[in-house]
């Protein structure tokens, strides 16, 4: 069982044709997703991978040929906000964003937008997110990761992929991983994701990577503390982080104590959530 993604999904790629796209929608296609289609304006009727996967000039056409159900975005991010739109105005129920760098208005805009939507969007940012042995839409590696009942939803791309070796080093499964992406404003939290998990009745327990800086950790550990019915084993990176100063991505920055990782750390435990001191512990709590 899974959250969001599975065998049955069919991706379509905005930005098949450029390096990063291309590049990836081929890993991803060897992993076992089903890519149907691509877009990318003015290059509607060219075929990639092998020939095998049609491009599109729209969303919408692409959509209505091919059924796609999940869009993941790798456009540069001057045109990501006219993607991301293009991708919720076809109704698309999962939209997946790898993009960095977006300005911050352009995703104020987006979530004002989701709001009178159904569409889901995971990122911008984001590394994306895998169900193991099923299908992976994104940049996270497919074979750092097993199936198993362990969700794990993060913030930070890099620790993703260390935490996933560490539990399968350990003999433990993941049933999907989510990269919610590290920007200050980005479409969906922890909070969405940790819902999803609770009621994925194949995810028995959680795993969530935080870093310093916002509000996310808070407003999870809030919802971990009141409604939450599967355990959850937290990790927060940057703890040794200087005041006042952003480190890594746009929302790692701490002011005084709020956002720090000591803060967060301690709404966690008062939450009933074991916290690891390193990544490689994760395990062991678990």
């Amino acid at each position: 069982m899974s959250i969001l993604i599975n065998s049955d999904t069919r991706v379509l790629v905005q930005g098949i044709t450029g390096e990063e796209g291309l590049y990836h929608s081929e890993l991803m296609r060897n992993y076992g997703t089903k890519i149907v289609a691509g877009v990318t304006p003015r290059k509607g009727g060219d075929w990639v991978l092998d020939e095998k996967v049609p491009v599109f000039d729209t969303v919408q056409t692409a959509v209505k040929a091919t059924g796609a159900d999940v869009s993941v975005i790798f456009v540069p991010a001057k045109f990501a906000f006219d993607s991301i739109y293009e991708a919720i105005d076809s109704q698309i129920p999962l939209v997946v964003c790898i993009t960095e760098g977006i300005p911050a208005m352009d995703m104020l805009k987006i979530k004002s937008i989701l709001r009178t939507s159904s569409t889901i969007m995971i990122g911008p940012n984001s590394p994306g997110l895998i169900t193991p042995g099923a299908c992976k839409v994104g940049i996270i590696p497919g074979n750092i990761t097993e199936p198993g009942n362990i969700g794990v939803v993060s913030r930070s791309g890099t620790l993703t992929y260390e935490v996933l070796y560490a539990l399968k080093q350990n003999k433990l499964g993941v049933s999907t991983c989510v990269g919610i992406g590290g920007d200050a404003i980005i479409g969906s939290g922890f909070t969405d994701i940790l819902v999803m998990f609770d009621q994925d009745p194949n995810t028995e327990k959680v795993v969530l990577i935080g870093e310093i800086g916002g509000k996310e950790e808070d407003l999870a550990a809030d919802f971990i503390a009141t409604e939450m019915t599967k355990p959850v084993v937290a990790y927060i990176a940057g703890r040794t982080a200087p005041k006042g100063k952003r480190m890594g991505h746009a929302g790692a920055i701490i002011e005084g104590r709020a956002g720090s990782a000591a803060q967060k750390i301690e709404l966690f435990r008062k939450a009933g959530v074991k916290v690891a001191e390193y990544p490689e512990d994760i395990p062991a709590l678990l």
